[in-house]
């Protein structure tokens, strides 16, 4: 007889009983592949079933909970096209509800005249007539033990609510057994009262109130600031071996005479920090950190220039084509007038094109070389393979993150790593989220760059910013309008998000409604019907992205509507207005990196931050919205935004998650309220990797460290 397969968090979903190939392929869409992501697959909010109201109370837009007693005796009545439904009345002290079920005759013998259930759905109201169709029904009793909070989860076709939640429950109990060794050490566990990972995980699913929510969101949210920050350290040590190329420093002034204007002194100490690194046998590990427009990419041109000098090769990776493009446009004709070969590869490149570009690259030949490569994650492809390498430069970190930042180095051997962000990090901050990098910092704009004039407005002022945009393009300019959402918010009244669960357990006030792109773009295009209007999400494909964006850049479109997706991105000098929808929902960095999309042209450009309904009434978001109006300087508003909101935006956002560029995806931690876990995550991961650098006691760690950042087994063992 076969021994049965030991079964481990890497086993595939297909163990799990009823998940043949179609669930499995349901799960894949969502990224889901073992029973260690199924466990990971958290709720996106929580149907708050312990809200229990009156039906007279009920949410107009939403689903509620109400408690009714059974009035008639349920009756089906069939169509003519063979669907039935199940009807009967229920009541409350405050009314009477008639509620339906569709093709659910079966149910007709579960509500007997007098029974009493919690029904779970959106009431419709008419007059004082009350409707409910297919609630969630169970039985209540004074005693009875309901859940308070059940778990939605993002789905894809072919899966249902039930279907994942009996699918985690069973990987869970499968893996019990080893659910009972955590991780993570006692000592640090009790130093910082934490639950156990499966008491946590247990929880997450299927939590017995709010505070035992609060409790293993805290614990879950530690262990991947704790798993980061190994990893950002390890990755750090191992970046830290010698071997990189000497690159010794060059005459720069055949670059620098072809630029109008002279650098600024930031600029001069940033590039100093650089070739001083270059010239070491120690990769660079360096991060140029300053406002858009501040003069990063002259400093990376000033790399390249030592790098192919010193007979090596350059790499640029941007996060986007459009980009990608952007940077070849500015900096081949500046390194090839002195005589640098520069070549741009990205996913639209033809197949012909590749080939040759591959070829040039990995030449031994250096009259034939191509001594500079800008492109896409297209060069992290297999077959892009480098003769010569000698310094590989990211722009816009926080779109990349350690994993591709050592993939694409160890591509290239031990070169020098240089990578840009336009995302001003308080010192603090930036020690805990590039402990990898060392950092310079350019604070200082060249010369001639306007300062944009911003205003907090609310909505009695939308007719007169209608006009507004109506001027500045009849002037010639164009328009970035930003929205906080892609489409109507996804959770219902009604619903809990983990975002909504305070500390001690209780729920926090609903905000207004947020701006959504799509449904916005639709009202200013009929508004301004003579106008091109387009939107642009993060949701989109790539390519649909870059085209929209070009079509913007292009001047074919007067009006783009977006959510931060364009916070970085290409450059558009004409662009002379920037309008921030629900302006108060937005932490500091992120309205700054959105006000520094305008005022990049000659064009008197102007910043609007639109509250919304009721949006400034709290101290905090009317302090922020007044730093916004009266402050320019990128690192004084870090700060701030730091004290204010913590660390979430300069990890950045997307679709309800929090992300630590790269892949790395923080799954639950809270934009404002996590900066005191992350400290202590950070400070714990190194005092351990003090005690044991290759975590060779924790072989659970290591393996989680080594699968979040692809470090080569052999360097923790």
């Amino acid at each position: 007889m076969a021994q049965a397969a030991i079964i481990t968090e890497q086993s595939p979903v297909t163990v799990l009983s009823g998940v043949g190939p179609a669930r499995a392929a349901a799960y894949e869409k969502l990224g889901i592949r073992t029973l260690k992501d199924l466990i990971a697959h958290y709720p996106r909010a929580y149907e708050n079933r312990g809200d229990i109201r009156l039906l007279s109370e009920a949410y107009v837009d939403g689903k509620s909970a109400v408690i009714l007693t059974v009035a008639t005796e349920p009756k089906v009545l069939r169509l003519r096209s063979r669907k039935t439904f199940l009807k009967f009345r229920a009541f409350d002290d405050s009314g009477s509800c008639e509620i339906t079920y569709f093709n659910q005759d079966y149910l007709k013998s579960k509500f007997p005249i007098g029974s009493v259930f919690r029904f779970y759905g959106k009431v419709e109201r008419a007059g004082r007539r009350y409707t409910m169709s297919s609630p969630i029904a169970e039985a209540w009793t004074e005693s009875a033990s309901l859940p308070t909070l059940c778990p939605i989860y993002r789905m894809s076709d072919g899966l249902s609510q039930k279907q994942i939640a009996k699918d985690i429950a069973t990987a869970m109990e499968l893996l019990a057994a080893a659910a009972c060794i955590d991780p993570l050490p006692l000592d640090i566990r009790e130093k910082r009262g934490l639950c156990t990972r499966a008491f946590a995980q247990r929880h997450i699913h299927d939590p017995e109130n709010p505070q035992m929510l609060v409790i293993a969101r805290r614990r879950l949210v530690y262990d991947e600031f704790f798993e980061f920050a190994l990893g950002a350290a390890m990755t750090h040590k191992r970046s830290k071996q010698s071997g990189a190329p000497i690159c010794k420093s060059v005459d720069l002034s055949p670059l620098l005479s072809q630029l109008p204007y002279r650098l600024t002194g930031a600029q001069e100490r940033a590039i100093g920090d650089v070739l001083r690194d270059m010239a070491q046998d120690v990769p660079m590990s360096r991060m140029l950190v300053g406002d858009v427009g501040c003069g990063k990419t002259v400093c990376a041109a000033a790399a390249m220039l030592c790098a192919v000098q010193n007979g090596r090769q350059a790499a640029l990776m941007a996060p986007t084509e459009i980009l990608a493009q952007q940077h070849y446009h500015d900096l081949a004709p500046l390194l090839e007038a002195i005589g640098i070969r520069c070549v741009l590869l990205t996913g639209s490149t033809t197949a012909a094109q590749k080939r040759k570009i591959k070829e040039a690259l990995a030449t031994n030949d250096p009259k034939k070389r191509a001594d500079v490569v800008i492109g896409t994650h297209a060069l992290l492809s297999d077959g892009v393979d480098f003769s010569a390498p000698g310094l590989v430069v990211t722009d816009e970190q926080h779109r990349f993150g350690a994993r591709q930042r050592a993939k694409l180095s160890e591509k290239n051997g031990h070169a020098h790593l240089l990578v840009m962000s336009a995302t001003p990090i308080p010192r603090s901050l930036a020690l805990v989220l590039y402990g990898d990098l060392d950092i310079s910092k350019i604070d200082e704009m060249p010369p001639g760059r306007q300062r944009v004039d911003t205003f907090a407005v609310d909505e009695s002022y939308r007719e007169r910013l209608n006009g507004f945009i109506q001027k500045q393009i009849e002037d010639g300019g164009q328009v970035y309008v930003v929205c906080p959402a892609v489409e109507e918010q996804e959770e219902e009244e009604g619903e809990v998000t983990l975002y909504d669960v305070l500390s001690d357990g209780s729920l926090r006030d609903k905000p207004a409604p947020l701006k959504a792109a799509v449904t916005f773009s639709e009202e200013l295009q009929a508004r301004f019907p003579q106008y091109k209007v387009a939107f642009l999400h993060g949701r989109m494909k790539s390519a649909e992205k870059d085209k929209v964006m070009k079509t913007f850049a292009d001047g074919e479109v007067q009006i783009l509507v977006s959510t931060t997706v364009i916070e970085v991105g290409v450059n558009v000098p004409n662009a002379c207005l920037m309008i921030v929808e629900n302006a108060e929902r937005f932490g500091l960095s992120q309205l700054h990196q959105l006000r520094g999309r305008v005022g990049r042209g000659t064009r008197k450009s102007y910043c609007i931050l639109m509250v919304g309904e009721g949006g400034a009434r709290g101290e905090t978001a009317r302090a922020r919205l007044e730093t916004m109006r009266t402050t320019y300087d990128g690192y004084a508003i870090a700060e701030q935004d730091l004290a204010q909101r913590g660390p979430g935006d300069f990890l950045g956002t997307s679709d309800g998650a929090i992300r630590q560029s790269g892949g790395l995806t923080f799954r639950l931690a809270n934009a404002g309220e996590d900066v005191t876990i992350l400290t202590d995550a950070t400070s714990d991961a190194r005092a351990l990797l003090g005690e044991d650098p290759t975590l060779s006691e924790y072989p659970l760690l290591a393996r989680s460290v080594q699968a979040l950042f692809d470090i080569d087994a052999a360097l923790i063992s």
